[in-house]
């Protein structure tokens, strides 16, 4: 068509006013479908084509979504920022990603950020943040936290199982024979990091095992102190033959501390990450591991999002937690406990 086609024209060929049109494109109109549909012809045939920002000045909408991450560069985030990527730009949203780096007071500063920017709502994966904090902001706009179980008007969490998790990983451990099973865990300011060890003591009471402090060592989630710990536990000369890591970062870690001390896994020490990163299936040998399905977790905080701006309440939930048995892992031949 020569000329630019405009909401009034939408309007006048489908008989209602340009306002209504309006809010059925940004969806906030309470019509019936027969006129929905009569608006959508129109659309059809005219070649209308909507601006974003027009759209959203005229809905109160900016049509972008704040997403407060940890470490963009992170393996298992940024398949999770890929998922909401993924599943915003399907409905007309742009994502603002900001990292918190683990840190309360940045992450505030990162939330100040984005409501500056005038987002229609925001996704916190994880983090510092207090329950406290993350209530007030829901009453300002609505938010989607993931990694915690909270409840609040204007908000939905989205938790997945840790505890469960590492209690598969450590009853799989123990069903192969070993005993003396060593955990790196992860920063216990992190809920998931607290459960993960929560998880691991509980296999081992279940089984009747005392739980041995001296063989639960602090990590970072980096693979810097999974190697650091196991250097640690081989200096200790503390009796293990397997390692559970809280993630599979600090699991590769592990592996090459290991290596670097002339062990093999599994053959001399059985190994288990958590995470089922990418890589998991193609490290040497490939990693034992719990799947958590970084992507869908990424899909379903951006779902929740967009039911919570449109109205709706959200209903989604993580999958269980399911051990990924790979060839990092053996049954304890006696002799080669550490």
């Amino acid at each position: 068509m020569g000329s630019k086609v405009t909401l009034g024209m939408v309007a006048e060929a489908c008989g209602v006013s340009p306002s209504t049109v309006s809010r059925i494109l940004n969806g906030t109109a309470v019509v019936s479908p027969e006129k929905r549909e009569a608006v959508d012809k129109a659309i059809a045939e005219l070649g209308f084509v909507p601006n974003p920002i027009a759209r959203g000045l005229a809905g109160g909408r900016t049509l972008s979504v704040g997403v407060v991450t940890q470490a963009i560069d992170s393996p298992f985030y940024g398949v999770a920022l890929r998922g909401i990527e993924d599943e915003l730009s399907t409905a007309g949203y742009s994502p603002l990603f900001v990292s918190g780096h683990w840190n309360e007071a940045e992450e505030a500063r990162c939330i100040d950020v984005l409501r500056s920017r005038r987002v229609d709502g925001i996704i916190v994966l994880t983090g510092r943040l207090s329950d406290d904090a993350l209530r007030d902001l829901a009453h300002q706009m609505p938010v989607v936290v993931t990694g915690r179980t909270m409840e609040a008007a204007g908000l939905y969490a989205l938790d997945f199982n840790s505890f469960e998790g590492a209690r598969l990983a450590t009853h799989h451990l123990l069903s192969l024979g070993h005993r003396e099973i060593a955990f790196i865990s992860g920063p216990q300011v992190h809920p998931d990091a607290m459960e993960r060890l929560r998880g691991y003591k509980s296999a081992l009471a279940a089984a009747g095992i005392k739980f041995k402090s001296a063989l639960v060592l602090p990590g970072t989630y980096q693979e810097e102190s999974g190697r650091m710990a196991v250097e640690r536990l081989l200096d200790s000369r503390l009796k293990f033959s397997a390692i559970f890591a809280a993630n599979d970062q600090m699991a590769f870690g592990a592996a090459l501390a290991l290596h670097r001390r002339g062990l093999r896994v599994p053959d001399d020490v059985s190994l288990v990450g958590f995470d089922d990163l990418a890589i998991a299936s193609h490290s040497v040998p490939p990693l034992t591991t719990i799947h958590q399905a970084s992507h869908e977790l990424g899909r379903l905080a951006a779902i929740s999002l967009l039911e919570l701006l449109s109205g709706q309440t959200p209903t989604a939930k993580l999958p269980e937690p399911r051990l990924i048995a790979r060839s990092s892992t053996r049954a304890l031949v006696a002799s080669v406990a550490h």
